[in-house]
């Protein structure tokens, strides 16, 4: 087993499974522009602007490719009709490198939506870091319109996250 392997896992295993992000509903989400790429082509993802369209679901992962954020890459994947539907946005992001990110877009992804770089400033303002090791954790957002945090849903277990992010954004758009 290779070290990063060893020290993911040590970090997971650390881990409890139902963390418990910093930032609640209502608080304010931290802004942020990084780069990203969707379909395999790389662009500057602006959270400002993806707010002027709608509600965005921003999830972070701890790494591309590895079994779990394939997972729920393809939960993602397989339920973005739904979310375009409700008006929302699906932005997810890790500490992954822009090449490997493109990869994943296309590979796991299936070109349906974007996946962004996480720098350490958008992870410390997230509340979304794993210990021991420099990647976030499994935290989903749904950020209104609004810029405000209305739910949020930590666990380093891929199921849930999708279902459960559909729900709020559903519940934004019909006004519950």
């Amino acid at each position: 087993m290779n070290r990063i392997a060893f020290a993911i896992l040590a970090a997971i295993s650390l881990t409890p499974l139902s963390a418990h992000a910093a930032l609640k509903p209502g608080a304010k989400a931290p802004d942020f522009t990084t780069q990203a790429v969707i379909a395999g082509k790389p662009f500057i993802f602006s959270l400002a602007q993806a707010l002027k369209k709608g509600p965005v679901v921003l999830y972070f992962y701890p790494k591309a490719f590895t079994s779990g954020c394939t997972v729920q890459a393809h939960q993602f994947s397989e339920a973005s009709g739904e979310f375009a539907k409700a008006g929302a946005t699906i932005i997810g992001i890790s500490t992954d490198d822009i090449a490997t990110l493109g990869k994943f877009s296309v590979e796991e992804c299936s070109n349906k939506f974007a996946v962004a770089v996480a720098t350490p400033a958008i992870i410390k303002a997230y509340d979304a870091s794993l210990p021991v090791v420099k990647m976030s954790n499994r935290t989903t957002y749904v950020i209104s319109k609004a810029g405000q945090i209305v739910y949020t849903y930590s666990d380093m277990s891929a199921n849930g996250h999708v279902a459960k992010s559909l729900e709020a954004v559903r519940a934004l758009k019909g006004g519950k």
